[in-house]
């Protein structure tokens, strides 16, 4: 939940550092500003997926809807010109496995954009993204009359008994 905080602010320290430096955000400058973050033992956060090994299909969602509606915004070219440059950072690292953007990567700028910049809503924002999701698929679920999803079933004895071998268990 924290991911889209991380990396608007990693933008915000890029924007800031080419201020300072009296640099234009250029490939060039985001490729060194990314070198810097890397060398310094650090991420750069928004890039790479536990699953995924392509650009997140969710970023591209709202790549599109920001070069429709924002294509003039900083942030937002900003983040474009990172997502040119970082893959080709990333795969010349070595380290990661997927050098590509997730839906991280572009979520906090839209939501900077449009007016949200108390930034510890953002998880609460994807708290509420994720209910929404499980409540769709529990109406879908209803509606189709599937069964109830249990990732594992487990009586009340069997929890017990569970618990009983934990050491600092309270039964």
């Amino acid at each position: 939940g924290l991911a889209n905080q991380e990396v608007l602010k990693w933008l915000l320290g890029l924007q800031h550092h080419l201020a300072e430096e009296g640099k234009a955000p250029t490939a060039e400058a985001v490729r060194e500003y990314a070198w810097a973050t890397l060398n310094a033992g650090k991420v750069v956060p928004g890039y790479g997926h536990a699953v995924l090994r392509c650009t997140d299909p969710r970023y591209l969602c709202q790549r599109d809807f920001a070069l429709k509606h924002l294509p003039d915004d900083p942030l937002f070219k900003l983040v474009d010109l990172v997502f040119q440059v970082m893959p080709g950072v990333l795969t010349e690292h070595g380290k990661t496995k997927n050098p590509y953007p997730n839906v991280d990567s572009h979520s906090g700028v839209l939501l900077k954009y449009f007016g949200l910049d108390q930034y510890e809503y953002f998880t609460v924002l994807f708290g509420l993204g994720r209910a929404f999701g499980v409540l769709s698929q529990l109406i879908w679920d209803r509606a189709l009359g599937l069964p109830l999803e249990r990732p594992k079933s487990l009586t009340s004895t069997t929890l017990r008994q569970m618990l009983e071998k934990q050491p600092h268990s309270r039964l």
